[in-house]
């Protein structure tokens, strides 16, 4: 007999959190949110969207966080009210999963994590990532907002040198998202909390574990960042990521973490040990087949570390990645968004809502350059030559 509600039509599926990872995998979703009060919602494209079941209860999440979480982390989401896990579950994926606490009820956040990852190319990120990423030493930071591709970007840099050098590899992560294999590399993933107490612990003893490359999950705090730029500036290369979301607010965020009469010496030692910013910005395609990065890359050219060094001059970032784009292959956002919108991938309205300078990008678009924008056609010129289109 099948239970009708009171208009006469069948009653939504009551939750089933196999049934709804699965949903989201199979749709291609990004992320899993659930919430008392409503039905799970998938993130595609990066539109919200709610699955067709009956809407959360109490005891539904109170049962899911039993089944997924260890007495580890149960314990320490009793202290704290969140936790960050992952979780793989048999024959559906792999999942970064943040529990909190609203209105005195339980809610997830769940992120799938592909098995196999990505290369560079597959990505569509720029192929100087992949010089970015053979880089003997320095300091590489990946930027952006909340779910604009940092992870995913890190994880195709690392397997690109997993794949090209032998070297030997350690990250720590809160938690371990993406799993790399030994292929030419040794890597030892490192999760805080499982196999180290914290970040701040981790990174102590991180240099006596005679690493080359370094990835450093999050930058969260000053002793985070006193650490990598130590190891990057002793010739190691490190990776990690800033919540920022151009190269010019990330230079100003790592000076942010230090009071103003340490700026000078965070200048200079910043000028020497910094290898390259990477910031993206995911786009919708046009088709409406998924979204492209946009891509802002800032590398540490002799003429940035003398900006960045030089107390008196004001930062000039965005400058300094244009007249680099010849020559280095820099890039701003807009030049990237040109590129993307050139090729017929992405349209003129998304262009403009992600360009940094909407105003001149209509003009630039409409074939009118402003005296500053004399390195746009070849920098269009050289995009189409890198960026595949899937």
């Amino acid at each position: 007999m099948v239970d009708h509600d009171v208009e006469g039509f069948a009653a939504a599926p009551a939750f089933s959190f196999k049934q709804a990872i699965s949903a989201m995998v199979q749709r291609g979703a990004s992320d899993l949110l659930l919430k008392v009060g409503r039905p799970p919602s998938i993130r595609l494209n990066g539109e919200l969207t709610s699955l067709n079941t009956q809407a959360l209860r109490p005891e539904d999440l109170k049962t899911l966080a039993e089944q997924i979480m260890t007495p580890r982390q149960i314990k320490e989401f009793a202290e704290r009210k969140e936790a960050d896990f992952a979780i793989g579950v048999p024959g559906v994926g792999r999942f970064r999963t943040n529990i909190y606490q609203q209105r005195g009820t339980l809610a997830f956040a769940l992120r799938s994590i592909p098995y196999e990852v990505k290369t560079i190319h597959e990505l569509h990120l720029p192929e100087v990532l992949e010089e970015i990423s053979l880089k003997p030493r320095g300091l590489v930071l990946v930027t952006g907002v909340t779910g604009s591709g940092k992870s995913t970007a890190l994880a195709a840099m690392i397997n690109h040198i997993n794949r090209h050098r032998r070297v030997n590899m350690i990250t720590i992560e809160d938690p371990i998202e993406f799993l790399h294999r030994d292929a030419m590399s040794n890597i030892s993933q490192r999760e805080v909390g499982s196999d180290t107490l914290s970040f701040g612990s981790a990174l102590r003893h991180v240099l006596r574990q005679d690493p080359d490359v370094i990835l450093i999950g999050e930058i969260r705090d000053s002793e985070t960042l006193d650490t990598a730029l130590k190891a990057a500036d002793t010739g190691h290369l490190v990776f990690s990521t800033l919540h920022t979301t151009d190269a010019s607010q990330t230079i100003n965020r790592v000076l942010s973490f230090y009071p103003p009469h340490q700026h000078l010496e965070i200048r200079s030692m910043l000028s020497t040990a910094l290898g390259a910013v990477v910031s993206l910005r995911l786009v919708p395609r046009a088709d409406g087949k998924g979204r492209v990065p946009a891509a802002e890359i800032l590398i540490n050219t002799a003429a940035v570390a003398d900006n960045i060094r030089d107390v008196q001059t004001a930062l000039n970032i965005p400058d300094l990645i244009a007249e680099g784009s010849m020559s280095y292959r820099m890039q701003t956002f807009d030049q990237s968004l040109m590129g993307w919108y050139k090729q017929g991938t992405i349209s003129y309205e998304s262009a403009v809502f992600f360009s940094s300078n909407p105003s001149e990008f209509s003009l630039r678009a409409s074939g009118i350059h402003s005296a500053s924008d004399q390195t746009m056609s070849g920098m269009s010129n050289l995009m189409g030559g890198e960026i595949s289109e899937s």
